[in-house]
């Protein structure tokens, strides 16, 4: 029994001890209101051993539907852990949810009626949150997410809420935001995200494009991950998409293309090559966030 119960005790401390898969993490649970339709979840979405919880994130998926149309779309993890964090820097009893998923027809809709939306939104992708908060509050927090240095957020003073994303890291104020000008029309803020931040060493990585607005891309297969010291580690690109001449045609955002097992190494991102002919204004390599293999 004394061995059952030590072998036990040991599975527990090492699950504890899992590794955090993001660089910005929350507590594991969060606690939402979506302010149109008053439902209420709380979660705890991320488990001890630190993989997440399906249950948890399809409760999430659903509060987050799209308000128009009821579209439900998956919603990022590192969303997830990042509202989560909020909650707790803010000490919140819970977070309200203006504005989470939107179908591109229900946001293409609101463009036509002469709403301020994006034309390449994030919240398109499941990758964007509008939340209110008291307005004497807004601004400070505005401030202390930007120096997270984690994602995009945005400042409405005037409509009480702060928008944050899993894009790369900027910010902005209503005034500011240049909505009008539909920025990333022609591919021009394309941009790729892996799942985690945090792999093991021979973990397959799983890799996003987004702001993909003039599809498709190609994307080459000879990759490479580039250190920040300057040295790069070349990688391989491989998905299900079809191939032209060493290249994967990426048709839609959030397609998945994968990077096989990386050896250990210091901290880096994965940068991508575009092959022509490429659309628009798509970029010659488009790079993900900062990654560690460990």
């Amino acid at each position: 029994m004394k061995a059952l119960a030590l072998a036990a005790l040991l599975v527990a401390t090492a699950a504890a001890a899992a590794p955090p898969r993001f660089f910005l993490m929350g507590t594991g649970t969060l606690t939402i209101v979506n302010a149109h339709t008053d439902e209420r979840a709380t979660v705890r979405y991320r488990r001890a051993d630190g993989t997440y919880d399906p249950a948890a994130l399809a409760t999430l998926r659903h509060l987050f539907r799209s308000r128009g149309d009821g579209a439900e779309t998956d919603i990022s993890l590192r969303l997830v852990e990042i509202l989560s964090r909020l909650q707790s820097m803010t000490k919140r009893p819970e977070l309200v949810l203006d504005s989470g998923y939107r179908s591109p027809d229900y946001n293409q809709g609101l463009k036509q009626q002469g709403r301020r939306v994006a034309g390449g939104s994030l919240h398109t992708e499941g990758l964007a949150a509008d939340l209110a908060f008291p307005r004497p509050m807004l601004r400070d927090l505005w401030m202390r997410v930007r120096a997270l240095d984690c994602c995009g957020a945005g400042y409405y003073a005037k409509e009480g809420f702060l928008h944050v994303d899993t894009g790369r890291p900027r910010f902005w104020e209503a005034a500011t935001s240049r909505v009008d000008e539909n920025l990333s029309a022609g591919n021009a803020r394309l941009f790729a995200r892996t799942e985690y931040d945090r792999y093991a060493a021979g973990e397959p990585m799983r890799v996003t494009l987004h702001a993909l607005t003039v599809p498709p891309v190609r994307v080459a297969r000879a990759a490479r991950l580039v250190r920040d010291d300057g040295t790069s580690l070349p990688v391989r690109v491989e998905g299900d998409e079809p191939e032209r001449d060493g290249c994967l045609e990426v048709d839609a955002s959030g397609a998945a293309l994968r990077v096989p097992g990386v050896e250990r190494t210091s901290r880096g991102r994965i940068e991508l090559a575009t092959c022509a002919p490429r659309p628009e204004q798509t970029p010659e390599t488009v790079a993900t966030g900062p990654v560690e293999v460990e």
